[in-house]
């Protein structure tokens, strides 16, 4: 008989629930705030966890460790060969699953990808101006975008969570208009603060569009009745007044939510990160090369995730950057 999993608790009684697997670290944009030009060294192929290490380690993480819901994240995932394949076998764990994208191959993959078991996805998109978005991208692809939200959501793959960060100078004046197409097309807007993730350094808080200022520009042009944040998600939401319209901030740096963080890491090359801003991993794709059977791969995750600190410390002096960037760990 089957017996419900221990739960996965670190040291200030935090339960984590939700994994998010990174399927690999390259990207089709190269987005001024996350990487250069030129792009970055990316992972060679033998270095990146193949289908079946993924499958295992996803049924290690539901079935022995309570983990309930998995986000597919990159890199770009949508850019992993064979995807609504290795899809229909997570799926096939029972677990939520669902995926984040910058859109621009949804147009051709979203049908597969629901008939294979995908729940829904979160999709990027920091401005709705062609030259802008070729400026802030690097690549002249905003229509793709444009037309792979569609098509997610008449594949079925709901609510499609649209994903912006506002940057001051870049595209801080398009916050209303992001949310008013949201509206119009019933997507889910959230808004994310901006944080020091970006394979430069050279992030800057003061061109982080905080929080605060979101709200109120979005207040001079709705009326916004709080929904609050609900469980552990990380966005705090508010509804549009007349409307079944939701809309959501994450604002990781000036309102953190570490307290009732319930998410956990695993990057395309199986290093474990109990923390988007850890400094330490623990290297699960060795024990998974070299043997190890699912006890002692599980007793390393709890081994990990007990370690895990209070939160990331974002302007305090204590805080130390991560070595990987945003596009090496997985969103």
């Amino acid at each position: 008989m089957n017996t419900a999993p221990h739960p996965l608790v670190d040291r200030f009684g935090r339960v984590h629930t939700d994994l998010r697997v990174s399927l690999t670290d390259r990207c089709n944009l190269r987005c001024t705030y996350c990487m250069p030009a030129e792009g970055l060294d990316w992972l060679a192929r033998a270095e990146v966890l193949d289908d079946d290490e993924v499958v295992r380690l996803v049924r290690i993480a539901v079935r022995r460790l309570g983990i309930a819901s998995v986000r597919l994240t990159g890199g770009e995932p949508l850019l992993r060969r064979g995807l609504p394949g290795l899809v229909g076998r997570l799926a096939a764990l029972g677990v939520e699953l669902s995926l984040t994208t910058n859109g621009i191959g949804l147009g051709r993959t979203a049908v597969a990808l629901r008939e294979a078991g995908l729940g829904r996805v979160n999709v990027s998109l920091d401005t709705l101006r062609p030259e802008r978005f070729a400026a802030i991208t690097r690549r002249d692809r905003l229509a793709d975008v444009l037309a792979g939200m569609a098509a997610a959501k008449a594949a079925g793959l709901g609510p499609v969570k649209v994903n912006a960060v506002p940057v001051r100078g870049v595209n801080e004046d398009e916050i209303v208009a992001l949310a008013e197409f949201a509206v119009e097309h019933g997507y889910r807007m959230r808004f994310i603060e901006s944080m020091p993730l970006d394979a430069q350094g050279a992030w800057d808080r003061t061109a982080m569009v905080t929080a605060e200022e979101i709200l109120a520009a979005l207040g001079e042009r709705f009326d916004l009745v709080p929904v609050g944040r609900h469980g552990s998600a990380p966005a705090e939401e508010w509804r549009i007044a007349g409307t079944d319209a939701v809309v959501g901030v994450i604002a990781s740096v000036t309102r953190p939510f570490c307290g009732g963080c319930d998410r956990v890491r695993l990057t395309a090359d199986g290093q474990l990160r109990n923390c988007l801003f850890a400094t330490e991993e623990s290297d699960l794709r060795s024990l998974l090369r070299g043997g190890a059977d699912d006890a002692a791969i599980e007793a390393a995750w709890r081994t990990s995730v007990a370690g895990k600190g209070p939160g990331h410390a974002i302007g305090s002096a204590d805080f130390v950057r991560p070595d990987r960037p945003m596009s090496a760990i997985g969103g």
